[in-house]
């Protein structure tokens, strides 16, 4: 099964997907929906003694409760994760008293209705990630600097899928083009802005962004010129994109006097905008 994840938000919260290109629908995980729809402080251990229930209730019935997928945890790492199509998500929100039911199962059908869009006009999905970032507050300058790191990535996974790169050797790599360029394994730059299950990426400054998209897109260009096989030739071909990106790092440091290297998260920058904002308005 053709599998892509994605982050979808719900009122501004977070809910893992998975879309199923071969039958055509998403998976969304339990945990996250139930942690949405109970503001639980535990959503794990309610959706377990939930998922107990139901199964009692549905001992007589053929259909399954849920799924299995491995998805990216808190803690950075894949893992084995319990995930519902839509159907079946509708099964367990019923076990759920909640005033935001009837809106979630609105969103869900949208989010569904949407992606077949998108499959027809790839241009949909670009536009519904721009919404999406607006939303949250980010500029437009960092939002269309976000979208062309999402086409350079792309354009660099689909080049290690081209020499028999796989699983978690895509992390590999990352990591070593990361840390290259910015000095910071991915796991400790996270540590670094404070971030713990966020999208490092989500979290970077324009100049970080941009930085990690031109040691990507270099990757890119000199793996496709040297058209080498192989995790151990891609490791010295990703430490060689990130240094192009590094070397533009330093000089630009040079000139400013400073690192441009941030510890500030998303959460701080866009916190900051937003006060910038009400002071402007209230000076007016």
């Amino acid at each position: 099964m053709k599998q892509k994840q994605a982050i979808q938000l719900f009122e501004r919260r977070k809910v893992r997907t998975v879309w199923d290109e071969e039958h055509e629908k998403w998976y969304f995980s339990v945990v996250d929906v139930v942690g949405v729809l109970t503001d639980s402080p535990d959503p794990k251990r309610y959706w377990s003694v939930l998922k107990t229930r139901i199964k009692k209730e549905s001992e007589n019935e053929s259909t399954t409760i849920c799924s299995t997928f491995k998805l990216l945890a808190s803690d950075g790492k894949m893992r084995l994760t319990d995930v519902a199509d839509t159907e079946q998500l509708f099964r367990i929100i019923q076990s759920i008293p909640s005033p935001k039911a009837e809106p979630f199962k609105l969103w869900m059908a949208q989010v569904a209705s949407d992606r077949l869009d998108q499959i027809e006009d790839p241009e949909l999905s670009i536009q519904q990630a721009m919404t999406d970032y607006k939303r949250l507050g980010y500029s437009e300058q960092w939002i269309n600097q976000r979208l062309k790191s999402i086409e350079v990535r792309k354009e660099l996974t689909d080049e290690w899928q081209r020499r028999g790169i796989e699983g978690q050797h895509y992390a590999t790599l990352t990591d070593i083009i990361t840390q290259e360029w910015s000095g910071f394994t991915t796991k400790d730059y996270k540590k670094f802005k404070g971030l713990k299950k966020e999208s490092l990426r989500d979290n970077m400054t324009n100049i970080e962004l941009a930085l990690n998209t031109l040691a990507e897109a270099a990757t890119t260009e000199i793996s496709a010129q040297q058209q080498s096989c192989g995790l151990e030739r891609s490791k010295h071909i990703a430490k060689s994109g990130g240094s192009v990106a590094k070397a533009a790092r330093k000089r630009l440091e040079s000139q400013l006097g400073r690192t441009v290297i941030s510890p500030a998260n998303a959460k701080q920058l866009l916190a900051e905008k937003k006060t910038a904002r009400l002071n402007g308005d209230a000076d007016k």
